[in-house]
């Protein structure tokens, strides 16, 4: 029988969120509706409430989530009522010419849930990232649903769903991260701090973070940095030289997705070294670097979509490492708030005050 939960929505561009009651349909062939555990805060949620991925308001928001599924349409296989998953908003298709090449995680033709969710006078909404996890329980499509160990804890292994394996991503499987590299990662958010512990999971040798707030930087330490700088005291790329031997770092990640930092990542880097653009800019923002720089550097420029990861992969491996203590998915659970606080945790993000709040159920 479709259901009525509570959910949060954005309604129009720039509006405070509400908190509403939502329709959930029955899922369809390929579909699972997922009872959700928990939900990471990201920055992407405030994105979509101040229309800066698109306008087709409203969005049911939220999307780094873990949750039971409660019940799956016809044709769905290898998925079950009562099994916990993380939820990821990229389910493969199989038959593009990616995944036909062997490369599934650069998936071109990524699906979700065909039906809608819809408010209570049937309006349409739009599921963030194809998802819309701020709500009780939700609608995807089965293939977004990855299986996990039951014994992690939802506010942690949620994360993995979006800006933890964005930067574990950025650094393992986009910039090929290897022991005894040295890395540097500019912008210590959420995804920056992922990027971190995952060069150290990777086996770097020198990690260094860079960004202009002293807390965001005590985290990296935590996390795995063996070396910082304060990026607002000076020019980081002749820091990073001086920490890197005179040469720059072997691998750069760019976790922030403006033009100067995209800059000081490209300079910051080693000759051959590579850059890892992992930070999201906006449409406005463009790039100017002298095209003999480009050549007489050498080495690659990346672009890092969902930390190119692979789901039915990267999750549980990670989730292991997490549970034999090797990965400190705990440290990016800055706190843990109930439904009603998402606009205090926005708040809270926009000043630096948190890796990532959670809601939990």
């Amino acid at each position: 029988m479709p259901q009525q939960v509570k959910g949060v929505i954005a309604r129009a561009k720039g509006a405070p969120t509400e908190l509403v009651t939502i329709n959930i349909p029955d899922p369809g062939p390929g579909e699972a509706v997922v009872k959700i555990s928990a939900c990471g805060v990201c920055h992407t949620d405030l994105h979509y409430r101040e229309g800066g991925i698109g306008e087709d308001f409203p969005y049911l928001l939220g999307h780094e989530a873990a949750g039971i599924v409660e019940a799956v349409g016809e044709g769905v296989r290898d998925l079950e009522p009562g099994d916990y998953v993380i939820l990821n908003w990229r389910a493969v298709c199989g038959t593009c010419r990616a995944c036909k090449r062997g490369r599934p995680w650069y998936c071109f033709a990524t699906f979700n849930a065909t039906q809608k969710m819809t408010l209570e006078d049937g309006t349409e909404l739009s599921p963030a990232l194809g998802i819309g996890a701020f709500a009780d329980k939700t609608l995807v499509a089965a293939g977004q649903c990855t299986k996990i160990d039951p014994r992690a804890r939802p506010a942690a292994a949620g994360l993995l769903g979006c800006g933890v394996m964005a930067g574990i991503g950025a650094a393992i499987n986009t910039g090929n991260v290897g022991r005894g590299d040295s890395v540097a990662v500019i912008g210590c958010g959420g995804v920056g701090s992922a990027a971190i512990a995952g060069a150290r999971l990777a086996g770097a040798n020198k990690i260094i973070a860079i960004d202009i707030d002293d807390r965001k930087l005590a985290k990296a330490k935590e996390l795995g940095a063996t070396d910082v700088i304060n990026s607002s005291g000076g020019d980081p790329v002749e820091q990073l030289q001086q920490l890197t031997g005179g040469f720059g770092a072997d691998v750069v990640i760019e976790a922030v997705g403006r033009p100067e930092t995209y800059q000081q990542a490209f300079y910051g880097r080693d000759l051959a070294g590579t850059v890892v653009l992992v930070g999201v800019p906006t449409p406005e923002m463009k790039l100017e670097l002298p095209l003999l720089d480009v050549f007489g550097r050498g080495g690659s420029l990346k672009s890092s979509w969902y930390g190119d990861c692979l789901p039915d992969r990267d999750f549980p491996m990670l989730i292991d490492l997490y549970l034999q203590g090797r990965l400190p998915l705990d440290a990016f659970v800055s706190e843990e708030i109930g439904i009603d606080g998402i606009e205090g945790a926005f708040e809270k993000m926009h000043h630096g005050d948190v890796l990532r709040s959670v809601v939990v159920w």
